[in-house]
């Protein structure tokens, strides 16, 4: 692995180990290839979805596994929006609208690898990513981005994500869109998994997976995770499967400065994932459209063979007032931070 960060321009995958958990990362849109965490009995399993080598991905074969997507997540509605006075014409990549940052948003760049400590205490590694003015023949200036990972403790393992805009005002709202199945990446559906929301409402979408701009109270309804639920038992009522952003509005415990965003928890293996963060929303999003992707050690992934908990500024917020904002001005730095927490 080390011979790789000589040359940190090829896209290849390094290692953190601290002795209790296994994470395999690319500098290729800075993406969780595997993360192995135990089992009550103390078992490892790999616990993300994605593939063996690096190819695939580079190869387009992956469906945003693993990966920081940016320079702005989710949705913007008809890849348009205004700031300053421009108006600005984004690719359109997922139906009518442009989705992720665009065809060659930050998921499908080689990132510089800028620091890496592979085991002992807290290893970690750095990423940087200098995006350009113009980018996807839109994104007004250019921003430097990086991307933190750290093993802070035995099982627990924190994502530090900053981008600075150097010359002007632009929309930026990273998310790190892994997809976990605690059972083990093969092991087939995250049905039975179980999970608590610490969100009220949803941001609502329109046919095309876009906020309308309200907020809907989830008390009630199939959305409703306040309290812990299988995330199967009501999911035939949202059609295809979930994927909407929660509103972070009702944390009761705050970690180093975060605020409780979601645990999800696998009963068969009794792993627990505790995530904790600073973002407004997280996007739960079910992997509706995961069909046949050969994966690693030849496993297949089908519909719902993972969960995305994806903390995130809303979808569309550039076009939505009433929504936290998302554009970062020139020479202020942008700061999102995630903690995965492991347990049994």
């Amino acid at each position: 692995m080390a011979d790789q960060s000589k040359n940190t321009n090829t896209p290849g995958i390094f290692e953190l180990n601290n002795g209790s958990m296994q994470v395999k990362i690319s500098n290729f849109g800075a993406t969780i290839t595997s993360l192995s965490v135990p089992d009550k009995n103390g078992k490892l399993a790999d616990v993300v979805l994605g593939f063996d080598s690096v190819d695939p991905y580079v190869n387009g074969l992956a469906p945003y596994f693993g990966c920081i997507v940016g320079r702005v997540a989710n949705r913007i509605k008809e890849g348009k929006f205004s700031l300053n006075g421009v108006d600005y014409t984004l690719p359109i990549n997922n139906g009518p609208n442009s989705l992720h940052g665009g065809n060659k948003g930050f998921d499908k760049k080689t990132w510089e690898v800028a620091g890496h400590k592979k085991d002992g205490d807290k290893p970690f590694i750095t990423f940087k990513y200098h995006s350009a003015d113009g980018e996807e023949g839109c994104y007004p200036g250019a921003v430097t981005v990086t991307a933190t990972y750290t093993l802070t403790s035995a099982t627990t393992m924190r994502l530090d994500m900053e981008a600075v805009p150097e010359n002007k005002d632009t929309p930026i709202s990273l998310a790190q869109h892994t997809y976990w199945n605690l059972s083990g990446h093969d092991s087939g559906n995250i049905l039975d998994h179980r999970i608590q929301i610490w969100g009220s409402h949803i941001t609502p979408v329109d046919q095309h997976s876009v906020p309308t701009g309200e907020l809907l109270p989830v008390k009630g309804t199939p959305f409703d995770f306040t309290e812990e639920k299988r995330i199967g038992d009501r999911i035939g009522e949202v059609g295809i499967g979930y994927d909407h952003n929660y509103v972070l509005d009702c944390a009761d415990q705050e970690k180093d400065g975060l605020k409780h965003a979601a645990k999800l928890r696998d009963g068969e293996s009794s792993r627990v994932m505790d995530l904790w963060t600073d973002a407004p929303g997280v996007q739960f999003y079910t992997g509706n459209y995961v069909d046949g992707v050969v994966g690693k050690g030849n496993a297949v992934y089908g519909k719902h063979s993972g969960v995305c908990l994806e903390t995130q500024g809303f979808p569309n917020a550039i076009n939505q007032k009433s929504f936290p904002c998302v554009v970062v001005k020139a020479g202020e730095k942008y700061k999102h931070t995630m903690l995965f927490e492991f347990s049994t």
